[in-house]
């Protein structure tokens, strides 16, 4: 489907002029499976449930073999908000805009979710990772895509599995097979976890993006993991915005907004153990009925942090893009 025009988008502050003539939309299948996160922490193949998910795909006009080079593609990852995630919408007409493709790839609607902020049990940890490398199979069979282009971008548990896709270990067991992630770019994920082998990650850039003031996955264990992953010679770096809260980039989400029934583990250490995820507090399996989840966390856009990080990003997979 072609859409012509210009598209004018006020977001907070700023204003994105984005062109709206893209030469791909479409729905792309995933085939994935949903896994325990046991099963996942063991590596266990052959476990969980096949699911098909689907995502869209767009990029911007000139791109492609039409327009003359296959297209590079981040993939997004949205957050326990669901496919509506305002941020999603919001990166993915930016990376348009400035000529990289995207999917939007929607892990809820498939599994009969449309939220999980409100009961995170409801969806594991790791499903995501698992998704986000299936789409990446699925992208590197695609004509019109680059296998060699391809990065992953989360937002909140999106970012979650943006940032832990990275680990080796994970890889090594489910890992996209027909093409390699070339970087991994999360967003204010939850980084209250102590996994086995976690500094052992692939050799690509991390760039991990978090505001100040997040209540919701706080920025002090990701900018521990982060320098951990940097001291043991990983090329990972953590960009914090003053001020900025919860999805400080989500453009539909202009005033502060709090909501009672929403859970956060802002306070609870998981730590995996003999394959289990447990509470580091307890030594028992983690459960969001323990006492350590709380509610009501915070979120915000934040037009300055987002026009920040913005610009960053565009640097950062120009450079990234350019040298494959």
């Amino acid at each position: 489907m072609m859409r012509l025009g210009i598209l004018f988008i006020p977001l907070g502050m700023a204003l994105f002029c984005v062109s709206s003539a893209f030469a791909l939309d479409e729905k792309l299948e995933v085939k994935s499976r949903t896994l325990a996160d046991e099963d996942f922490l063991s590596g266990n193949t052959m476990a969980g449930t096949p699911v098909t998910l689907t995502g869209n795909l767009s990029g911007p006009e000139g791109t492609g073999p039409e327009g003359g080079d296959k297209l590079s593609v981040v993939v997004l990852l949205h957050g326990t908000d669901g496919p509506s995630s305002g941020a999603v919408w919001g990166w993915e007409r930016f990376l348009n805009g400035m000529g990289i493709a995207t999917l939007s790839l929607d892990s809820y609607t498939a599994r009969d979710l449309t939220q999980a902020s409100t009961n995170q049990s409801v969806f594991g940890q790791f499903t995501q990772i698992y998704d986000a490398y299936r789409a990446v199979d699925a992208l590197a069979a695609h004509p019109r895509v680059d296998a060699s282009h391809i990065a992953l971008m989360g937002f909140s548990r999106g970012g979650n599995a943006a940032l832990y896709s990275a680990m080796t270990r994970f890889q090594k067991s489910f890992g996209p097979t027909k093409a390699r992630i070339v970087a991994h770019l999360p967003f204010y994920p939850a980084c209250n976890f102590q996994l086995v082998d976690e500094l052992q990650v692939a050799d690509v850039p991390i760039r991990e993006f978090h505001g100040a003031d997040d209540d919701w996955t706080p920025a002090a264990p990701c900018r521990s993991y982060i320098d951990r992953l940097a001291a043991a010679g990983n090329d990972a770096a953590m960009t914090e915005y003053k001020g900025a809260r919860h999805n400080f980039d989500s453009p539909k989400n202009p005033a502060l907004w709090i909501d009672s029934d929403v859970q956060t583990s802002r306070n609870c250490m998981r730590k995996e153990e003999d394959g289990k995820l447990l509470n580091a507090a307890t030594g028992r399996p983690f459960s969001y009925s323990d006492a350590c989840v709380e509610h009501g966390p915070s979120a915000q856009y934040n037009d300055a942090a987002a026009t920040a990080a913005q610009a960053a990003v565009k640097a950062f997979l120009a450079e990234v893009f350019a040298g494959k």
